[in-house]
């Protein structure tokens, strides 16, 4: 029996991509357009129709208020982080504030939650899958930064549900790459994954060797990638034009968004052309009946000028992982980019560098982490495969303590799934309960750490405080996902939290999206279909108008002849008008006319052949 097909997707910031192993080979597939990515944009139309992909991103220029680009950056996301500042002020799209201190978008009065946005993306990517595989996938692992918290993995997995896929598995976006990198090689290497995509920064140090895998240090920053190159040259743009017209572009949704398209084309000319052209007429009108127009010219040394500061970001962090792990640079084998910046001929130039060795040449920046998560797949479902992959969490997790502190029971860097326990008591006199807070994060302070959840552990004895005894246990599953429980030790009394951060989505709130995805699907599927039965119709009725005016001539003569021809426009004109009503049940009824009317023509013409 034939294994269950699992595709992996990797759901990135600028654009998405879905694989799968095919007889033992990962193939990226394509999307109707015969494209490998796809962009990570969802819109709403003015006729409040769903756009996805490259039909969101051709109309996002008019649309820019309702279309969404770059969603990942705040999945997952507290409403008052940094980085949901910084995205209010820089997006044309609405961000406001969600009823669990999550970000939700509007698009055309509708409120989104970011996990919904990003499963419209997922089920594009399982639309694809399923028309390349002609049959219906359930199953995926998902890729996410290494650096992403348990609220972000678990805003990822949400997602999933309600795109209508079974995400058996989260891996991280370089452990995946480094998996396409040594699947089906026999080597035996120390090898860096930098990557830089659309929105994220990772590093990730991994052993490979026998078809183990193993993580040994990640870092990253999870607001850092292409989308800051982007900013940082529509902020040139915006300030030399305001310098020599007065005028701030930022205040035109319009003018921004072709502002966005302008700087994402000419960052990736740059990586092959020392200069390029910006061209944009009709940029603006001063409302004095003159149009004012944007023309320029960026040079690559301008582009680097620009971003230094930001390529020398990703540098840091490479140090500090390596120092962390305790690896110095000359250990390092191989150096794999991944992520589409990785092209930028400054960042590959900085990576050598830093590492003293010239970047691997071997993979697909932008297919890698997909074909990675394929292979993941794959090795899931499949008893006999051999690839061991052994990742780590990103951030050290632990809870708060008396006076404030953060007492960590698993360091970053330990190997996933793990598990670990330690001992507290309580701190007051007769104390009968006691608040548990999950935290995540680096610092000593616990108050500056990402509070993941709590919960209250009740039915304590009364006793003098430092008597009662509490074991807090910690267990992080492959994926990441943090599950915290907390028992009494004289009674056995036991409570435990799986932690869905506390931005994140409410079971009911992922119920009801699952049931209107579902909705959505069945209106997609049957406008499929009506599509097929339009094209299908639409062949015979060529074919019937070419034949008409030689059946006509032939059989008008007679009685029969007359009334054939009334009959056969009669057919005709009940497809067209079941077209018209995109009425499928009828279309299909009146097809299986036209393919008889069709015929007794073909038979007419004929057999006059024949004569």
């Amino acid at each position: 029996m034939a294994s269950e097909k699992v595709i992996g997707i990797d759901l990135g910031t600028t654009n998405s991509c879905v694989a799968i192993v095919e007889d033992g080979t990962p193939v990226v597939i394509p999307n109707r357009g015969g494209y490998k990515t796809t962009p990570s944009m969802v819109a709403i139309a003015e006729n409040g129709k769903r756009l996805v992909g490259h039909i969101a991103k051709r109309q996002a220029i008019t649309n820019a208020e309702n279309t969404v680009f770059a969603a990942k950056r705040l999945i997952g996301r507290k409403w008052g982080s940094a980085a949901v500042r910084t995205s209010i002020e820089t997006m044309p799209y609405r961000i406001v504030e969600g009823p669990h201190d999550d970000v939700r978008i509007v698009l055309r009065d509708q409120v989104f939650s970011i996990p919904e946005v990003s499963a419209y993306i997922l089920q594009e990517m399982k639309m694809i899958a399923e028309e390349y595989l002609g049959e219906e996938v359930q199953k995926a692992v998902v890729t996410v930064p290494a650096y992403f918290n348990d609220g972000q993995r678990q805003a990822t997995k949400d997602a999933g549900r309600v795109a209508g896929l079974d995400v058996i598995r989260i891996i991280n976006e370089p452990t995946a790459g480094a998996l396409a990198y040594g699947f089906g090689r026999n080597i035996e290497r120390k090898v860096a994954v930098y990557d830089l995509g659309g929105g994220t920064f990772d590093i990730s140090i991994l052993e490979i060797g026998n078809g183990v895998f193993e993580v040994i240090s990640t870092a990253g920053d999870t607001f850092l990638g292409g989308e800051d190159f982007d900013r940082r040259i529509i902020d040139w743009l915006v300030f030399n034009f305001q310098r020599d017209h007065k005028i701030d572009l930022r205040k035109d949704k319009m003018a921004l968004q072709r502002l966005k398209d302008v700087a994402e084309k000419a960052k990736c000319e740059l990586s092959s052309v020392r200069e390029t052209e910006i061209n944009l007429p009709f940029i603006i009108s001063t409302g004095r009946n003159e149009a004012l127009h944007l023309q320029t010219t960026l040079t690559r040394d301008k582009l680097e000028e620009l971003t230094a500061d930001l390529i020398d970001r990703t540098v840091e962090i490479c140090a500090k992982t390596l120092e962390e792990a305790e690896i110095g640079k000359g250990d390092i084998e191989d150096v794999i980019l991944v992520g589409g910046m990785t092209r930028m001929p400054r960042v590959q130039q900085a990576v050598a560098e830093f590492f003293g060795l010239e970047p691997c040449k071997g993979v697909h920046p932008d297919e890698v982490v997909a074909l990675g998560a394929a292979i993941q797949g794959a090795a899931l479902v499949d008893e006999k495969s051999d690839i061991l992959l052994l990742d780590v969490t990103p951030h050290s997790l632990g809870i708060m303590i008396v006076g404030g502190y953060f007492h960590k029971l698993i360091e970053q860097n330990t190997t996933v799934p793990t598990s670990k326990s330690h001992v507290f008591t309580t701190v007051k006199d007769n104390q009968t309960s006691v608040k548990i807070l999950v935290l995540q994060g680096e610092s000593e302070r616990a108050e500056e750490n990402e509070l993941l959840g709590e919960f209250v552990l009740t039915g304590l004895r009364r006793a003098p405080r430092g008597e009662v005894e509490i074991e807090v246990t910690f267990h992080i599953s492959a994926d990441g996902i943090v599950s915290v429980k907390a028992r009494d030790l004289e009674t056995g009394t036991e409570q435990s939290i799986t932690v869905t951060a506390t931005s994140g989505l409410t079971e009911d709130e992922i119920r009801k999206m699952i049931d209107a995805n579902k909705d959505y699907m069945v209106e997609v599927r049957s406008g499929q279909e009506f599509e097929k039965a339009r094209h299908a119709a639409e062949r015979v009725l060529d074919e019937i108008e070419q034949l008409f005016p030689k059946v006509s001539e032939i059989i008008s003569g007679s009685d029969f002849g007359q009334d054939a021809v009334k009959k056969a426009r009669s057919v005709v004109e009940r497809a067209r008008g079941a077209i018209a009503q995109r009425d499928l049940p009828g279309l299909v009824e009146a097809t299986e006319a036209l393919s008889r009317t069709l015929n007794m023509f073909r038979g007419v013409v004929s057999k006059t052949r024949g004569a």
